[in-house]
């Protein structure tokens, strides 16, 4: 097998909103408040929500860019490639990196919609939800069959709502629901209580993935203010072996035998050690903790429920049919700084190449296709679905990396180790102060009057 004969299914990666991507869907009602794109005094481009600044992009949108310019403060639509923001671009730079098809998370509203748990008027949340799901599966999803695999949200504060919203996007088409690492952190019952279970009924019952994406556990996780940034960037990934282990342990998989969830962004690596802890744990403690597994061993029934994704992980590839090799699949991550686009085949490949090609299909696509109900070749055949097939059409694709693109330059020194306290004292530089100041803009362009 040759690294031009892959075919890829990223099931991790981002989208940014464009500006119109709520307004163009909510309802009359509600248009005038919901979120939009203003542009500051200082050029910053921000959203705006029930009156308030809210966060941006900032290192979340990088790609193309030199690693030199990647950066921790807010980007403009100009400052991104087109693909962050735009689905025909976005599909050009899948075909350029040679990847197939891909799922694709919100970046404004959260990965599992967390912008609007925190909403203070929950009415113009719900729209909100309804909006941009009502977007994705339209005019981002829909308009590129086989492109994409739709990963929708739920208005998670009302269970007899978010039921609804499920049932309804289930209708349009989506394939997978995104729910947060920890539901406590927001306020809601946690995933032991039997509130959640008209919730995940629904996903049984319409055969939906339950994501479950790093970053969506209601705030950071550092030791201390003072801890460097890259202890986060370093461990963020298996912090979800936390979110596994509450899973495992919840009574979901005996309630709902057919509950499936995916580990987006989680890696893959630790996973061997864990699986043998869970059953080290239930031999030498399941006597007085209560839990009960039947007759399978906690192992058994991380390998039934559970689904991996990695970037860069060989240890895990190495380690792969100790893992469970149908539980993986792999993500490129666009456009974030993680991500291996655009070289994502040759970076795969160094760890790819010499394994047995059913091995690789599984890897590569065919657990995503499975596990996600998702069959991309009812639109594109096999044999111009692979890597060199897909960069064949994307020669006129630049993807050389670029500095100082739409005029963007870094305006702080980061020549130091930077800090938790750095980070949060960036945030807080993003007062409100200019809002009254502000425009409606156009992605990249002239502010609309």
């Amino acid at each position: 097998m040759r690294m031009e004969d892959m075919i890829l299914i990223s099931v991790d990666d981002h989208i940014v909103e464009p500006p119109d991507c709520f307004t163009s869907h909510i309802g009359a009602k509600y248009k005038d408040r919901a979120p939009k794109v203003i542009t500051l005094e200082n050029g910053q481009e921000r959203w705006v929500l029930e009156g308030k600044l809210r966060a941006t992009v900032g290192s979340s949108a990088v790609a193309g860019r030199s690693r030199e310019e990647r950066h921790l403060e807010p980007a403009n639509f100009s400052h991104m490639r087109k693909g962050c923001w735009d689905a025909d671009a976005r599909v050009e730079d899948q075909n350029a990196n040679g990847v197939l098809a891909s799922t694709n998370f919100s970046t404004f509203a959260g990965f599992a919609g967390e912008q609007f748990l925190r909403g203070e008027d929950m009415d113009l949340m719900y729209a909100c939800v309804q909006a941009y799901n009502d977007w994705h599966l339209e005019d981002w999803a829909g308009k590129h069959p086989g492109r994409f695999i739709p990963v929708t949200f739920a208005p998670l504060w009302d269970a007899e709502l978010a039921v609804r919203e499920i049932r309804r996007t289930a209708r349009k088409g989506t394939k997978a629901f995104c729910f947060p690492e920890n539901s406590c952190n927001f306020g809601l019952p946690s995933v032991h209580s039997d509130y959640w279970d008209p919730v995940f009924k629904e996903c049984c019952d319409h055969d939906l993935v339950v994501c479950i994406h790093i970053g969506t556990g209601g705030g950071f996780r550092y030791p201390s203010i003072d801890s460097p940034a890259a202890v986060g960037i370093t461990t963020m990934n298996i912090t979800l072996a936390d979110v596994t282990a509450d899973l495992l342990y919840s009574p979901l998989m005996k309630k709902f035998p057919d509950l499936k969830f995916a580990l987006s962004e989680g890696y893959m690596g630790w996973m061997p050690f864990f699986k043998e802890r869970c059953d080290f744990v239930q031999e030498f403690h399941g006597y007085w903790t209560g839990v009960d597994f039947g007759e399978m061993k906690p192992s058994e029934v991380i390998r039934k429920h559970f689904l991996l994704c990695f970037t860069e992980d060989p240890i895990g590839v190495k380690s792969r049919h100790d893992i469970g090799i149908e539980m993986i699949t792999w993500e490129c991550d666009y456009p974030h700084a993680d991500s291996t686009w655009p070289v994502s085949p040759e970076r795969l490949w160094r760890t790819m190449e010499g394994l047995p090609k059913d091995e690789v299909d599984l890897m590569t696509h065919k657990n995503a296709m499975r596990y996600f109900n998702f069959d991309p070749f009812k639109y594109i055949r096999p044999e111009d679905a692979t890597v060199g097939a897909l960069r064949a059409l994307a020669t006129h694709v630049d993807v050389t990396p670029k500095r100082d693109v739409g005029g963007f330059k870094p305006s702080r020194n980061l020549k130091g180790v930077v800090t938790y306290r750095d980070m949060m004292e960036l945030a807080k530089s993003m007062d409100l102060g200019q809002l009254s100041r502000g425009k409606e803009d156009a992605p990249g362009g002239a502010a609309r009057e």
